[in-house]
Protein backbone atom coordinates (compact mmCIF):
# COMPACT_ATOMS: atom_id res chain seq x y z
CA UNK A 1 0.00 0.00 0.00
CA UNK A 2 1.74 2.97 -1.20
CA UNK A 3 -0.57 5.71 -1.11
CA UNK A 4 -1.14 7.89 2.14
CA UNK A 5 -5.27 8.17 1.17
CA UNK A 6 -5.54 4.24 1.00
CA UNK A 7 -3.12 4.14 4.22
CA UNK A 8 -5.47 6.56 5.67
CA UNK A 9 -8.96 4.05 4.62
CA UNK A 10 -7.42 1.17 6.62
CA UNK A 11 -6.40 3.50 9.46
CA UNK A 12 -10.08 4.64 9.56
CA UNK A 13 -11.12 0.97 8.83
CA UNK A 14 -9.15 -0.11 11.74
CA UNK A 15 -7.74 -3.11 8.72
CA UNK A 16 -5.76 -5.37 10.99
CA UNK A 17 -4.48 -6.54 7.33
CA UNK A 18 -2.03 -3.40 7.16
CA UNK A 19 0.09 -4.15 10.85
CA UNK A 20 3.68 -4.34 10.46
CA UNK A 21 3.03 -3.26 6.64
CA UNK A 22 3.28 0.68 7.50
CA UNK A 23 2.73 2.61 11.17
CA UNK A 24 0.55 5.81 11.38
CA UNK A 25 1.68 9.12 13.85
CA UNK A 26 -0.46 11.64 15.23
CA UNK A 27 1.28 14.73 15.34
CA UNK A 28 -1.01 16.17 17.83
CA UNK A 29 -0.39 13.27 20.30
CA UNK A 30 3.17 12.44 19.54
CA UNK A 31 2.35 8.98 19.20
CA UNK A 32 2.40 6.39 16.60
CA UNK A 33 0.38 3.57 16.01
CA UNK A 34 -0.62 0.45 14.36
CA UNK A 35 -3.54 0.34 11.46
CA UNK A 36 -6.05 -1.58 14.02
CA UNK A 37 -5.13 0.79 16.88
CA UNK A 38 -8.78 1.00 18.33
CA UNK A 39 -8.92 5.17 19.83
CA UNK A 40 -10.61 7.45 17.80
CA UNK A 41 -9.60 7.84 14.28
CA UNK A 42 -7.40 11.36 13.84
CA UNK A 43 -7.73 13.69 11.27
CA UNK A 44 -6.61 13.32 8.03
CA UNK A 45 -4.28 16.70 8.25
CA UNK A 46 -3.01 15.63 11.69
CA UNK A 47 -2.18 12.13 10.81
CA UNK A 48 1.98 11.11 9.16
CA UNK A 49 2.56 7.40 7.58
CA UNK A 50 5.85 5.23 8.09
CA UNK A 51 7.28 2.16 6.65
CA UNK A 52 8.94 1.23 9.99
CA UNK A 53 8.64 1.79 13.41
CA UNK A 54 11.95 2.75 14.05
CA UNK A 55 11.09 5.81 11.22
CA UNK A 56 8.52 6.72 13.58
CA UNK A 57 10.92 6.58 16.37
CA UNK A 58 13.27 8.60 14.77
CA UNK A 59 10.91 10.86 13.75
CA UNK A 60 10.47 11.70 17.50
CA UNK A 61 6.94 9.62 18.16
CA UNK A 62 6.46 7.43 20.68
CA UNK A 63 4.73 3.89 20.96
CA UNK A 64 1.22 3.71 21.69
CA UNK A 65 0.17 2.30 24.68
CA UNK A 66 -2.73 0.98 23.82
CA UNK A 67 -1.93 -1.08 20.23
CA UNK A 68 1.52 -1.23 21.13
CA UNK A 69 2.84 -0.93 17.43
CA UNK A 70 6.32 -2.59 17.91
CA UNK A 71 4.51 -5.92 18.58
CA UNK A 72 3.14 -6.47 15.48
CA UNK A 73 3.81 -9.23 12.68
CA UNK A 74 6.89 -8.70 10.63
CA UNK A 75 6.49 -7.40 6.55
CA UNK A 76 6.19 -10.09 4.57
CA UNK A 77 7.82 -7.80 2.38
CA UNK A 78 11.32 -8.61 3.63
CA UNK A 79 10.96 -12.26 3.22
CA UNK A 80 9.83 -11.62 -0.93
CA UNK A 81 12.48 -9.18 -1.48
CA UNK A 82 15.68 -10.73 -2.76
CA UNK A 83 17.38 -7.29 -3.07
CA UNK A 84 20.30 -5.54 -0.47
CA UNK A 85 17.04 -3.65 1.74
CA UNK A 86 15.24 -7.10 2.15
CA UNK A 87 18.44 -9.09 3.11
CA UNK A 88 19.59 -6.57 5.88
CA UNK A 89 16.07 -6.37 7.04
CA UNK A 90 16.44 -10.15 7.61
CA UNK A 91 19.72 -9.86 9.22
CA UNK A 92 18.73 -7.03 11.39
CA UNK A 93 15.85 -9.10 12.51
CA UNK A 94 18.56 -12.23 13.33
CA UNK A 95 20.44 -9.76 15.47
CA UNK A 96 23.56 -9.11 12.97
CA UNK A 97 23.88 -5.49 13.73
CA UNK A 98 23.64 -5.95 17.46
CA UNK A 99 26.73 -8.50 17.35
CA UNK A 100 28.59 -7.46 14.72
CA UNK A 101 27.80 -3.73 13.88
CA UNK A 102 27.32 -1.84 10.79
CA UNK A 103 30.35 -2.96 9.38
CA UNK A 104 29.62 -6.46 10.02
CA UNK A 105 26.32 -6.32 8.72
CA UNK A 106 27.98 -4.59 5.27
CA UNK A 107 30.47 -7.22 5.18
CA UNK A 108 28.15 -9.76 5.07
CA UNK A 109 25.63 -8.06 2.28
CA UNK A 110 28.92 -7.05 0.27
CA UNK A 111 28.02 -3.48 0.14
CA UNK A 112 29.88 -0.23 1.70
CA UNK A 113 28.46 0.54 5.13
CA UNK A 114 27.29 4.08 3.70
CA UNK A 115 25.40 2.63 0.54
CA UNK A 116 23.85 0.44 3.63
CA UNK A 117 23.18 3.34 6.06
CA UNK A 118 21.67 5.13 1.97
CA UNK A 119 19.45 2.25 0.88
CA UNK A 120 17.72 1.71 4.61
CA UNK A 121 16.81 5.46 4.76
CA UNK A 122 15.74 6.13 2.02
CA UNK A 123 13.33 3.47 1.57
CA UNK A 124 12.70 2.79 5.35
CA UNK A 125 13.11 6.43 6.44
CA UNK A 126 15.69 4.60 9.39
CA UNK A 127 18.99 3.32 9.33
CA UNK A 128 20.37 0.07 10.53
CA UNK A 129 21.25 1.63 13.76
CA UNK A 130 17.90 2.74 14.34
CA UNK A 131 16.17 -0.14 12.82
CA UNK A 132 18.20 -2.63 15.66
CA UNK A 133 17.30 -0.21 18.39
CA UNK A 134 13.44 -0.36 17.85
CA UNK A 135 14.16 -4.15 17.75
CA UNK A 136 16.43 -4.13 21.26
CA UNK A 137 13.86 -1.42 22.87
CA UNK A 138 11.13 -4.24 21.89
CA UNK A 139 13.01 -7.07 23.46
CA UNK A 140 13.63 -5.05 26.71
CA UNK A 141 9.81 -4.11 27.00
CA UNK A 142 9.15 -7.69 26.60
CA UNK A 143 11.77 -8.44 29.61
CA UNK A 144 10.47 -5.89 31.56
CA UNK A 145 7.13 -6.93 31.27
CA UNK A 146 7.56 -10.42 32.16
CA UNK A 147 10.82 -11.47 33.63
CA UNK A 148 11.74 -10.56 37.08
CA UNK A 149 15.17 -9.92 35.95
CA UNK A 150 17.04 -6.89 37.73
CA UNK A 151 17.33 -3.76 35.58
CA UNK A 152 20.81 -3.96 35.02
CA UNK A 153 21.02 -7.30 33.78
CA UNK A 154 17.83 -6.82 31.85
CA UNK A 155 19.24 -3.75 29.98
CA UNK A 156 22.54 -6.03 28.87
CA UNK A 157 20.41 -9.15 28.04
CA UNK A 158 18.27 -6.97 25.49
CA UNK A 159 21.59 -5.74 23.60
CA UNK A 160 21.83 -2.29 24.79
CA UNK A 161 25.56 -0.88 25.74
CA UNK A 162 25.24 0.91 28.63
CA UNK A 163 22.66 1.63 31.38
CA UNK A 164 21.94 4.95 30.51
CA UNK A 165 21.64 4.15 26.56
CA UNK A 166 18.61 1.85 27.97
CA UNK A 167 16.92 4.29 30.53
CA UNK A 168 16.89 7.16 27.72
CA UNK A 169 15.70 4.72 24.77
CA UNK A 170 12.58 3.58 26.93
CA UNK A 171 11.52 6.83 27.83
CA UNK A 172 12.11 8.66 24.69
CA UNK A 173 10.05 5.15 22.82
CA UNK A 174 7.44 4.39 25.52
CA UNK A 175 7.69 7.39 27.29
CA UNK A 176 8.30 6.04 30.66
CA UNK A 177 11.19 4.91 32.80
CA UNK A 178 11.85 0.81 32.59
CA UNK A 179 10.74 0.60 35.96
CA UNK A 180 6.99 2.41 35.33
CA UNK A 181 6.82 0.36 32.21
CA UNK A 182 7.29 -2.93 34.59
CA UNK A 183 4.56 -1.29 37.11
CA UNK A 184 2.42 -0.66 34.93
CA UNK A 185 2.32 -4.27 33.38
CA UNK A 186 1.85 -5.92 36.85
CA UNK A 187 -1.18 -2.94 37.61
CA UNK A 188 -3.32 -4.42 34.28
CA UNK A 189 -2.42 -8.03 35.13
CA UNK A 190 -3.74 -7.62 38.61
CA UNK A 191 -7.18 -5.56 37.26
CA UNK A 192 -7.39 -8.19 34.62
CA UNK A 193 -6.57 -10.79 36.80
CA UNK A 194 -4.68 -12.87 33.82
CA UNK A 195 -1.71 -11.84 31.79
CA UNK A 196 -2.28 -9.03 29.15
CA UNK A 197 -3.18 -9.37 25.86
CA UNK A 198 -0.47 -9.08 23.51
CA UNK A 199 1.37 -9.72 20.15
CA UNK A 200 4.57 -10.34 18.81
CA UNK A 201 6.38 -9.88 21.68
CA UNK A 202 3.94 -10.11 24.71
CA UNK A 203 4.12 -12.59 27.50
CA UNK A 204 4.22 -13.64 30.77
CA UNK A 205 6.79 -15.16 33.66
CA UNK A 206 6.92 -18.89 33.28
CA UNK A 207 8.39 -21.37 35.26
CA UNK A 208 12.12 -21.66 33.83
CA UNK A 209 11.31 -19.13 30.74
CA UNK A 210 9.42 -16.74 28.99
CA UNK A 211 6.00 -17.02 27.86
CA UNK A 212 5.61 -14.77 24.70
CA UNK A 213 2.29 -14.78 22.24
CA UNK A 214 3.75 -14.54 18.61
CA UNK A 215 1.41 -13.06 16.58
CA UNK A 216 0.51 -13.41 13.03
CA UNK A 217 -1.86 -11.51 10.05
CA UNK A 218 -4.93 -13.03 9.20
CA UNK A 219 -6.19 -16.57 8.78
CA UNK A 220 -3.79 -19.37 10.11
CA UNK A 221 -3.81 -22.86 9.41
CA UNK A 222 -2.79 -24.79 12.19
CA UNK A 223 -3.47 -27.85 12.16
CA UNK A 224 -1.35 -28.44 9.05
CA UNK A 225 1.34 -26.79 9.96
CA UNK A 226 1.79 -28.82 13.26
CA UNK A 227 0.82 -31.90 11.20
CA UNK A 228 3.73 -31.25 8.96
CA UNK A 229 6.09 -30.45 11.80
CA UNK A 230 5.22 -33.96 13.67
CA UNK A 231 5.82 -36.14 10.60
CA UNK A 232 9.11 -34.89 10.27
CA UNK A 233 10.58 -34.40 13.99
CA UNK A 234 13.70 -35.34 14.70
CA UNK A 235 14.00 -37.48 17.70
CA UNK A 236 16.05 -36.05 20.69
CA UNK A 237 15.96 -32.85 18.97
CA UNK A 238 12.29 -31.94 18.34
CA UNK A 239 9.09 -33.64 19.59
CA UNK A 240 5.35 -33.14 19.52
CA UNK A 241 3.33 -33.84 22.31
CA UNK A 242 -0.50 -34.15 22.65
CA UNK A 243 -3.16 -35.26 20.49
CA UNK A 244 -4.29 -33.30 17.01
CA UNK A 245 -5.94 -29.65 18.35
CA UNK A 246 -3.94 -29.84 21.64
CA UNK A 247 -0.54 -30.25 20.35
CA UNK A 248 2.75 -29.08 21.52
CA UNK A 249 6.09 -28.55 19.44
CA UNK A 250 8.91 -28.46 21.47
CA UNK A 251 12.76 -28.29 20.03
CA UNK A 252 16.21 -27.61 21.07
CA UNK A 253 17.79 -24.52 19.77
CA UNK A 254 21.11 -23.71 19.36
CA UNK A 255 22.09 -20.08 19.67
CA UNK A 256 24.76 -16.84 19.50
CA UNK A 257 25.69 -17.10 23.01
CA UNK A 258 23.89 -20.40 24.33
CA UNK A 259 20.94 -22.40 23.67
CA UNK A 260 17.51 -23.19 24.44
CA UNK A 261 14.54 -24.79 24.35
CA UNK A 262 11.46 -23.13 22.37
CA UNK A 263 7.53 -24.64 23.10
CA UNK A 264 4.78 -23.39 20.76
CA UNK A 265 1.17 -25.11 21.41
CA UNK A 266 -1.45 -25.83 18.97
CA UNK A 267 -4.41 -23.56 19.68
CA UNK A 268 -7.35 -24.96 20.77
CA UNK A 269 -9.50 -22.47 19.65
CA UNK A 270 -9.79 -19.03 17.83
CA UNK A 271 -7.32 -16.75 19.13
CA UNK A 272 -8.09 -13.11 18.26
CA UNK A 273 -7.38 -9.36 19.29
CA UNK A 274 -10.88 -7.82 20.40
CA UNK A 275 -12.14 -5.90 17.44
CA UNK A 276 -14.52 -2.66 17.36
CA UNK A 277 -18.23 -2.81 16.60
CA UNK A 278 -18.81 -4.52 13.29
CA UNK A 279 -19.82 -1.15 11.93
CA UNK A 280 -15.70 0.31 12.29
CA UNK A 281 -14.38 -2.79 10.46
CA UNK A 282 -14.30 -2.85 6.47
CA UNK A 283 -16.21 -6.23 5.53
CA UNK A 284 -12.95 -7.69 3.95
CA UNK A 285 -11.08 -7.66 7.19
CA UNK A 286 -13.95 -9.08 9.19
CA UNK A 287 -13.38 -11.71 11.24
CA UNK A 288 -9.90 -12.24 10.05
CA UNK A 289 -7.95 -10.02 11.75
CA UNK A 290 -4.89 -12.49 12.86
CA UNK A 291 -4.19 -13.57 16.28
CA UNK A 292 -1.25 -15.00 17.79
CA UNK A 293 0.78 -18.66 19.25
CA UNK A 294 1.45 -19.64 22.71
CA UNK A 295 5.70 -19.82 22.98
CA UNK A 296 7.79 -20.55 25.61
CA UNK A 297 11.47 -20.43 25.99
CA UNK A 298 13.84 -21.11 28.30
CA UNK A 299 17.41 -19.65 27.00
CA UNK A 300 20.65 -20.32 28.84
CA UNK A 301 21.55 -16.69 27.70
CA UNK A 302 18.53 -14.01 27.54
CA UNK A 303 20.84 -12.41 24.92
CA UNK A 304 20.11 -14.98 22.69
CA UNK A 305 15.91 -13.95 23.14
CA UNK A 306 15.19 -12.16 20.15
CA UNK A 307 16.91 -13.94 18.01
CA UNK A 308 15.71 -17.10 19.23
CA UNK A 309 11.65 -15.57 19.02
CA UNK A 310 12.62 -14.25 15.04
CA UNK A 311 13.75 -17.82 14.30
CA UNK A 312 10.47 -19.31 15.85
CA UNK A 313 8.88 -16.65 13.67
CA UNK A 314 10.14 -18.00 10.40
CA UNK A 315 9.59 -21.72 11.51
CA UNK A 316 5.76 -21.29 11.38
CA UNK A 317 6.16 -18.77 8.83
CA UNK A 318 4.09 -16.20 11.25
CA UNK A 319 5.48 -12.79 8.84
CA UNK A 320 3.23 -14.41 6.20
CA UNK A 321 0.54 -12.29 4.27
CA UNK A 322 -2.46 -14.47 3.56
CA UNK A 323 -4.36 -11.96 2.06
CA UNK A 324 -1.83 -11.18 -0.59
CA UNK A 325 -1.38 -14.98 -1.15
CA UNK A 326 -4.87 -15.40 -1.10
CA UNK A 327 -5.12 -13.18 -3.80
CA UNK A 328 -2.87 -14.37 -5.97
CA UNK A 329 -3.12 -17.71 -5.79
CA UNK A 330 -7.17 -17.79 -5.82
CA UNK A 331 -7.24 -16.76 -8.89
CA UNK A 332 -5.80 -19.47 -10.53
CA UNK A 333 -8.61 -22.45 -11.81
CA UNK A 334 -6.11 -25.15 -10.07
CA UNK A 335 -5.32 -23.50 -6.88
CA UNK A 336 -8.53 -21.30 -5.95
CA UNK A 337 -10.60 -24.17 -4.68
CA UNK A 338 -7.63 -25.24 -2.85
CA UNK A 339 -6.60 -21.73 -1.23
CA UNK A 340 -10.64 -21.25 -0.15
CA UNK A 341 -10.69 -24.99 1.11
CA UNK A 342 -7.76 -24.13 3.41
CA UNK A 343 -7.56 -20.26 4.61
CA UNK A 344 -3.93 -19.27 5.75
CA UNK A 345 -1.88 -22.66 4.92
CA UNK A 346 1.86 -21.01 5.57
CA UNK A 347 5.26 -22.48 3.95
CA UNK A 348 7.54 -23.46 6.66
CA UNK A 349 10.56 -22.32 7.20
CA UNK A 350 13.13 -23.48 9.75
CA UNK A 351 14.69 -22.78 12.93
CA UNK A 352 17.98 -23.33 11.80
CA UNK A 353 19.02 -23.11 7.97
CA UNK A 354 22.18 -25.51 8.56
CA UNK A 355 20.55 -27.90 10.41
CA UNK A 356 17.73 -28.45 7.89
CA UNK A 357 20.16 -28.54 4.74
CA UNK A 358 21.72 -31.63 6.20
CA UNK A 359 18.78 -33.23 7.71
CA UNK A 360 17.62 -32.60 3.41
CA UNK A 361 20.89 -34.16 1.99
CA UNK A 362 20.84 -36.66 4.38
CA UNK A 363 17.39 -38.10 3.54
CA UNK A 364 15.29 -41.02 4.70
CA UNK A 365 13.36 -40.66 7.98
CA UNK A 366 13.74 -38.51 10.82
CA UNK A 367 15.16 -41.43 12.58
CA UNK A 368 17.99 -41.42 10.38
CA UNK A 369 19.21 -37.54 11.39
CA UNK A 370 18.49 -38.93 14.91
CA UNK A 371 21.20 -41.33 14.70
CA UNK A 372 23.59 -38.30 13.31
CA UNK A 373 22.13 -36.22 16.64
CA UNK A 374 23.30 -39.23 18.84
CA UNK A 375 26.46 -39.67 17.31
CA UNK A 376 27.63 -35.88 16.64
CA UNK A 377 25.22 -33.59 18.48
CA UNK A 378 25.95 -31.92 21.75
CA UNK A 379 23.86 -33.12 24.73
CA UNK A 380 22.02 -31.42 26.74
CA UNK A 381 22.76 -30.58 30.58
CA UNK A 382 19.67 -32.14 31.35
CA UNK A 383 17.26 -34.06 29.20
CA UNK A 384 14.04 -32.41 29.10
CA UNK A 385 11.35 -34.99 27.95
CA UNK A 386 12.01 -36.36 24.46
CA UNK A 387 14.56 -33.52 23.82
CA UNK A 388 18.62 -35.04 24.23
CA UNK A 389 20.76 -32.84 22.22
CA UNK A 390 21.68 -30.35 19.95
CA UNK A 391 21.57 -30.49 16.52
CA UNK A 392 25.31 -30.71 15.48
CA UNK A 393 27.09 -27.64 13.65
CA UNK A 394 28.87 -28.41 10.22
CA UNK A 395 31.85 -28.35 11.77
CA UNK A 396 31.39 -31.21 13.32
CA UNK A 397 30.05 -32.98 10.98
CA UNK A 398 33.56 -33.02 8.39
CA UNK A 399 35.23 -35.91 9.63
CA UNK A 400 36.11 -38.87 7.34
CA UNK A 401 33.61 -41.42 9.42
CA UNK A 402 30.99 -38.70 7.92
CA UNK A 403 29.28 -40.10 5.26
CA UNK A 404 28.52 -38.53 2.11
CA UNK A 405 27.43 -36.06 0.73
CA UNK A 406 26.46 -34.96 4.11
CA UNK A 407 30.85 -34.86 4.66
CA UNK A 408 30.83 -32.42 1.52
CA UNK A 409 28.04 -30.24 1.96
CA UNK A 410 28.95 -29.52 6.16
CA UNK A 411 32.64 -28.76 4.94
CA UNK A 412 31.04 -26.15 2.46
CA UNK A 413 29.43 -24.82 4.92
CA UNK A 414 31.78 -24.29 7.60
CA UNK A 415 34.27 -23.03 4.62
CA UNK A 416 31.62 -20.08 3.90
CA UNK A 417 31.19 -21.50 0.48
CA UNK A 418 27.89 -22.17 1.33
CA UNK A 419 25.98 -19.24 3.23
CA UNK A 420 22.84 -20.20 4.64
CA UNK A 421 22.28 -16.97 6.92
CA UNK A 422 18.99 -14.74 7.67
CA UNK A 423 19.83 -12.91 4.92
CA UNK A 424 21.91 -14.60 2.43
CA UNK A 425 21.78 -14.09 -1.38
CA UNK A 426 19.49 -17.15 -1.80
CA UNK A 427 20.25 -16.98 -5.55
CA UNK A 428 23.95 -17.80 -4.45
CA UNK A 429 22.96 -20.44 -2.04
CA UNK A 430 20.91 -22.22 -4.43
CA UNK A 431 23.61 -22.03 -7.11
CA UNK A 432 26.25 -23.08 -4.73
CA UNK A 433 24.70 -25.88 -3.00
CA UNK A 434 23.01 -27.46 -6.56
CA UNK A 435 26.81 -27.17 -7.79
CA UNK A 436 27.88 -29.65 -4.38
CA UNK A 437 28.21 -33.64 -5.37
CA UNK A 438 25.48 -35.49 -3.87
CA UNK A 439 23.17 -32.49 -3.63
CA UNK A 440 21.48 -31.76 -6.71
CA UNK A 441 19.26 -29.00 -8.20
CA UNK A 442 16.05 -29.95 -6.30
CA UNK A 443 17.28 -30.36 -2.95
CA UNK A 444 19.06 -27.11 -3.59
CA UNK A 445 15.74 -25.34 -4.58
CA UNK A 446 13.95 -27.21 -1.62
CA UNK A 447 16.35 -25.56 0.80
CA UNK A 448 16.46 -22.52 -0.43
CA UNK A 449 12.67 -22.38 0.12
CA UNK A 450 12.61 -23.54 3.92
CA UNK A 451 15.89 -22.72 5.01
CA UNK A 452 15.77 -19.30 3.37
CA UNK A 453 12.65 -18.59 3.25
CA UNK A 454 12.20 -17.94 0.36
CA UNK A 455 8.29 -17.38 -1.01
CA UNK A 456 8.93 -17.16 -4.58
CA UNK A 457 10.27 -21.23 -5.21
CA UNK A 458 8.79 -20.97 -8.58
CA UNK A 459 11.50 -18.57 -9.58
CA UNK A 460 15.03 -19.13 -10.14
CA UNK A 461 16.37 -16.29 -11.56
CA UNK A 462 19.76 -15.75 -12.33
CA UNK A 463 20.20 -19.28 -10.61
CA UNK A 464 21.58 -20.84 -14.05
CA UNK A 465 20.82 -23.78 -15.30
CA UNK A 466 18.32 -24.70 -12.93
CA UNK A 467 15.66 -26.60 -15.52
CA UNK A 468 17.73 -29.73 -14.72
CA UNK A 469 15.95 -29.85 -11.00
CA UNK A 470 12.90 -30.02 -12.66
CA UNK A 471 11.51 -27.31 -10.90
CA UNK A 472 9.69 -23.94 -11.81
CA UNK A 473 12.19 -21.75 -12.31
CA UNK A 474 13.12 -19.92 -15.77
CA UNK A 475 14.95 -22.93 -17.19
CA UNK A 476 12.06 -25.16 -17.36
CA UNK A 477 9.68 -25.49 -20.18
CA UNK A 478 7.87 -22.68 -21.38
CA UNK A 479 4.72 -24.14 -19.99
CA UNK A 480 5.91 -24.71 -16.54
CA UNK A 481 6.91 -20.81 -16.60
CA UNK A 482 3.76 -19.51 -17.49
CA UNK A 483 2.00 -21.86 -14.40
CA UNK A 484 4.78 -20.57 -12.32
CA UNK A 485 5.05 -17.32 -13.36
CA UNK A 486 1.07 -16.85 -12.61
CA UNK A 487 1.67 -17.40 -8.71
CA UNK A 488 4.76 -15.21 -8.48
CA UNK A 489 5.76 -14.45 -5.68
CA UNK A 490 3.86 -16.83 -3.62
CA UNK A 491 5.29 -19.91 -5.43
CA UNK A 492 6.16 -21.55 -1.78
CA UNK A 493 2.58 -21.62 -0.52
CA UNK A 494 1.04 -23.08 -4.13
CA UNK A 495 3.58 -25.62 -4.01
CA UNK A 496 2.30 -26.66 -0.11
CA UNK A 497 -1.48 -26.14 -1.25
CA UNK A 498 -0.41 -28.47 -3.95
CA UNK A 499 1.24 -31.07 -1.94
CA UNK A 500 -1.55 -31.04 0.85
CA UNK A 501 -4.29 -31.91 -1.63
CA UNK A 502 -2.19 -34.58 -3.29
CA UNK A 503 -1.89 -33.12 -7.22
CA UNK A 504 1.66 -32.83 -6.59
CA UNK A 505 3.81 -35.64 -5.63
CA UNK A 506 5.39 -35.62 -2.35
CA UNK A 507 8.34 -33.35 -2.32
CA UNK A 508 7.80 -32.50 -6.01
CA UNK A 509 8.62 -28.93 -6.99
CA UNK A 510 8.01 -29.24 -10.77
CA UNK A 511 4.42 -27.61 -11.87
CA UNK A 512 4.68 -28.00 -15.31
CA UNK A 513 1.84 -30.75 -15.72
CA UNK A 514 -0.76 -28.89 -13.69
CA UNK A 515 -2.73 -27.19 -16.86
CA UNK A 516 -6.41 -29.07 -16.76
CA UNK A 517 -6.41 -30.59 -13.06
CA UNK A 518 -9.09 -28.42 -11.91
CA UNK A 519 -11.62 -30.85 -12.53
CA UNK A 520 -10.39 -33.32 -10.67
CA UNK A 521 -9.81 -31.69 -7.18
CA UNK A 522 -12.90 -32.31 -5.05
CA UNK A 523 -12.33 -35.60 -4.71
CA UNK A 524 -8.78 -35.96 -4.65
CA UNK A 525 -8.16 -32.86 -2.53
CA UNK A 526 -9.78 -34.69 0.82
CA UNK A 527 -8.19 -38.29 0.10
CA UNK A 528 -4.82 -37.16 -0.46
CA UNK A 529 -4.72 -34.79 2.38
CA UNK A 530 -4.94 -37.76 4.59
CA UNK A 531 -2.03 -39.64 3.17
CA UNK A 532 -0.42 -36.38 2.80
CA UNK A 533 -0.16 -36.17 6.55
CA UNK A 534 0.72 -39.71 7.12
CA UNK A 535 4.46 -39.48 5.37
CA UNK A 536 6.95 -36.05 5.31
CA UNK A 537 6.84 -34.29 2.22
CA UNK A 538 10.55 -35.18 1.23
CA UNK A 539 13.05 -34.51 -1.62
CA UNK A 540 14.69 -38.24 -2.00
CA UNK A 541 12.66 -38.71 1.21
CA UNK A 542 14.22 -36.39 3.36
CA UNK A 543 13.66 -35.51 6.68
CA UNK A 544 13.09 -31.47 6.62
Amino acid sequence: MRDDDARYEAVSSRDARFDGEFFFAVVTTGIYCRPSCPAVTPKRVNVRFFVSAAAAQAAGFRACRRCRPDAVPGSAEWNVRADLVGRAMRFIGDGVVDREGVGGLARRLGYSARQVQRQLTAELGAGPVALARARRAHTARVLLQTTNLPVTELAFAAGFASIRQFNDTMREIYAGTPSELRAAAAGRRGRAGAPSQGAGGEGRSAPGGIALRLAYRGPYATAEIFDFLQVRAVPGVEEVRGSHGTRTYRRTLRLTYGSGIAEVDEPTGPRTRKRPPAGLVCPAARGADGGWLECRLRLTDLRDLSTAVQRMRRLFDLDADPYAVAERLGADPTLGPLVAARPGLRSPGAADPEELAVRIVLGGPPERAAELVRAYGKPLDAVDGGLTHLFPTPGELTGEEVAEPVRTLCTALADGTVVLDAGADRYAAERALAALPGVGAKAAAYIRMRALGDPDIGDSGDSGDSGDSGGAGEGGPAGERAVAGAWRPWGAYAVHHLWRAGLLPAGELSVGELSGCAGALPGRAEEAGRGWEAAPVAVAAPVG
